[in-house]
């Protein structure tokens, strides 16, 4: 049977972990196919997690990279949404009362802004979200919520995004959008410019560093100031 699967980076000792990172890799609309280790969706996050675990080394930041069991959303199964539920149950397990981030690109960040809702999120960074008019907002309610998407993206809207993001600020204040110039869906051509955002955002939110002034100006604004910040 097919399971999900977790890989770790962080410190080797529980009692060292002081937040957890999860993240949550991209996929397709419909598909039961077996989502192993090296899809591109999946071996494309991979740096932002060893670059967030370097960066959050001195502070006890682990970061966790789900692996669904399948490449699909599957309506109405919602597979990769029960992983990532899954991955949640095991952080507070591991890690009771640490602060949880989610990090999604494409799928994953529709992943990531639907299991928000869990007590231990308190931040999502979504890249590139597939994110249809449906989808719902609500469980964003007290979450800090960054958006970014490339200004060239054929495969996820980037104009849906923005809607997703003005609709966000009705729930939360705390919702920064950035277009990303000059990129694609892969986030290949500003690979370093994409992890240093992720990286300044993840850092920022749980307290490890100051806010980057950028997008501690963008999540203060009023909608739709801060949604649309070129990058």
């Amino acid at each position: 049977m097919t399971s999900p699967s977790l890989r770790v980076f962080g410190p080797a000792r529980p009692a060292d972990v002081r937040a957890v990172v999860l993240v949550l890799h991209g996929g397709q609309e419909t598909s039961k196919a077996r989502a192993h280790r090296f899809r591109p969706t999946y071996l494309r996050m991979l740096p932002f997690g060893r670059d967030l675990r370097w960066a959050g080394r001195g502070a006890g930041v682990a970061v966790w990279a789900l692996r669904y069991r399948y490449r699909g959303w599957n309506r109405p199964d919602l597979d990769p949404v029960a992983d990532g539920r899954w991955a949640l149950g095991e952080i507070r397990r591991t890690h009771p009362d640490v602060p949880v981030v989610l990090v999604g690109h494409s799928m994953g960040g529709r992943v990531a802004l639907r299991i928000a809702e869990d007590p231990a999120v308190v931040a999502v960074c979504a890249l590139a979200p597939w994110t249809p008019e449906s989808e719902h907002v609500d469980q964003l309610a007290g979450r800090t919520v960054l958006i970014a998407h490339g200004d060239q993206d054929t495969v996820t809207a980037p104009a849906l995004s923005l809607a997703y993001a003005v609709r966000a600020k009705e729930v939360t204040d705390a919702v920064c959008r950035f277009d990303v110039r000059d990129e694609s869906h892969a986030m290949l051509r500003r690979a370093k410019d994409w992890r240093l955002l992720v990286r300044r955002f993840v850092l920022g939110v749980l307290g490890i560093a100051h806010m980057d002034h950028v997008i501690a100006s963008a999540l203060a604004k009023p909608s739709p100031g801060g949604l649309s910040v070129p990058l």
